[in-house]
């Protein structure tokens, strides 16, 4: 049996100085919060970035003090595990605009003492990755082995092999796009609409007063339908009635797929804040690898920049984030000649199925970072 690396403990890192967003506007006073795990070793090769998706926070393995509950993506990362902590450094960070300990619009603004909401600055993938990379300066990490991320977690790791080139090998890029399309786009619109249509909104300062619980969960609920698959639903509910023999005839929770989307919404509303559900999918409908203009009129892909080596998955039930999407990322890649391993996996639990136990892509990602361990020892040398 694979061992847990037992007790984990969030630290918080203070920005130094102002963040230069995107938007040309500044953070100041900026806290990241993050975990590791393992060991750095001497020569400081060994360290793995893990970015989080959506509602994830820097708690990615072990236990907090007094929690039954282990961190988000427990089966992979651990003594033996996929992301072995007996062989690599692992570093997770809440990413900017979250509410789990790193800088978000719930943070309190140093200039008023009060909340930000939607004083906060708009801040795209890249604005997080900038804050992840003063992390891992400050953590003396010359250079990433690798950074793993699904989903969002897959924008901030192609974020991070175009814009700090010099300091990638690899990446592992799970579920995830170069560009949300416009059904993606949709679907977060309705959500954040779902939000800021709750009276207790009120423009998003309601921190001092009653929360909009109710537009949050209907949010997460329109989210959660995307994140499964129509065989998934299938297979988990069908038409099935939730502890009842006949139809209600009024508008409570008769099938069991409503009673599910039901406590998804209010079990995310205990934990999560509104505001920043509305930051993160912003952030998430803005980025885009699309090729960019030349100064004489050609385009240039971003790609040209990378020097990476990627393992590219998707999934077969992944109708979010569907795997031709991967594969012209993947056509991308090999026309600026880069080294790059893609996997179909068959699964039937849909976008959420990287976050899920899978021997499969266990294995994938094992054998990827054994090799990517066994080319950056050639490449120093």
């Amino acid at each position: 049996m694979k061992k847990t690396i037992g007790p984990a403990e969030t630290k918080y890192f203070q920005l130094p100085g102002s963040l230069l967003l995107d938007n040309n506007d500044s953070l100041h006073e900026g806290t990241i919060a993050y975990e590791t795990y393992g060991q750095l070793n001497k020569a400081a090769d060994n360290a793995i970035l893990i970015c989080h998706a959506l509602s994830g926070d820097a708690h990615a393995a072990g236990f907090h003090a007094g929690a039954s509950k282990p961190g988000w993506w427990e089966i992979m990362i651990g003594p033996g595990k996929a992301i072995d902590t007996n062989r690599y450094f692992v570093v997770c960070s809440n990413i900017l605009g979250s509410c789990m300990g790193t800088s978000g619009p719930s943070s309190l603004n140093p200039a008023t003492g009060l909340a930000y909401g939607l004083k906060f600055p708009v801040i795209t993938i890249a604005d997080m990755v900038k804050a992840q990379k003063q992390l891992i300066d400050f953590l003396a990490i010359p250079r990433l082995l690798a950074v793993i991320g699904g989903s969002i977690g897959g924008m901030q790791s192609l974020e991070w092999t175009i814009r700090y080139p010099e300091m990638v090998f690899s990446a592992i890029l799970l579920a995830t796009t170069q560009r949300h399309s416009a059904l993606a786009i949709a679907f977060n619109e309705v959500a954040r609409q779902a939000i800021m249509a709750d009276p207790n909104w009120q423009a998003g300062d309601y921190y001092q007063g009653t929360k909009p619980d109710m537009g949050l969960a209907v949010a997460r609920m329109i989210g959660h339908i995307t994140y499964l698959s129509d065989e998934a639903m299938r297979h988990k509910f069908g038409r099935r009635l939730q502890d009842k023999e006949d139809f209600s005839f009024n508008f409570d929770a008769d099938f069991q797929v409503e009673s599910y989307l039901r406590y998804q919404g209010k079990k995310f509303v205990e934990r999560f804040d509104a505001n920043s559900f509305l930051y993160i999918t912003k952030a998430a409908d803005y980025f885009d690898l699309a090729p960019r203009p030349r100064a004489d009129g050609s385009l240039k892909s971003p790609f040209s920049r990378a020097r990476a080596r990627y393992l590219v998955a998707s999934f077969t039930s992944d109708w979010l984030y569907p795997t031709r999407e991967s594969r012209a990322m993947v056509k991308a890649m090999k026309k600026n000649s880069l080294d790059v391993s893609f996997c179909e996996i068959e699964a039937k639990w849909g976008h959420d199925a990287f976050l899920l136990e899978s021997e499969r892509l266990s294995n994938l990602m094992s054998g990827f970072l054994d090799r990517m361990g066994r080319e950056s020892q050639d490449y120093a040398l």
